[in-house]
């Protein structure tokens, strides 16, 4: 199966990774925590509310989720994140994205080197269709695929 998507373009780029898929609002302080406070090399999410990505590497992968939850401090984390080469391979929303959030993101693009597309408003289809695991490639225009 292979089904696309097209979405708004937050950052651009393009990657191809595996999906990680949260179908709660994702928590960016819980999440990272022990990625940035304790050198877990492996990011794992550490937000145990988070039951189903809960312990998972999210280090490389294609994050897929609906919305970001959580602290004012989601944007400073999400530039740590990528600062520290931590960073998911690309942010996939079904959602709009929250603005601490975008600017997270958008910072990582300009201050860092490190990449990491960023594309929202996928809608709920989108999030129903994609599952853990299956292959994820984003182009710079804002168009996602998903392969299993």
């Amino acid at each position: 199966m292979m089904k696309q998507f097209k979405g708004r373009v937050v950052v651009p780029g393009n990657c191809r990774a595996e999906a990680l898929v949260s179908h709660g609002g994702f928590n960016t302080l819980a999440s990272y925590q022990m990625a940035i406070m304790f050198g877990d090399k492996e990011v794992k999410c550490g937000d145990q509310s988070n039951t189903e990505i809960y312990k998972m590497p999210m280090l490389g992968k294609a994050l897929c989720l609906p919305m970001t939850i959580g602290s004012t401090t989601g944007g400073m984390v999400l530039y740590s994140v990528c600062a520290q080469k931590k960073q998911p391979a690309c942010m996939l929303f079904s959602k709009h994205i929250d603005s601490l959030a975008a600017s997270g993101a958008i910072l990582s693009d300009v201050w860092t080197d490190e990449k990491m597309p960023v594309i929202d408003c996928l809608g709920d289809e989108f999030l129903e269709t994609v599952k853990t695991g299956m292959t994820v490639t984003v182009e710079a225009d804002g168009t996602v695929t998903i392969e299993d």
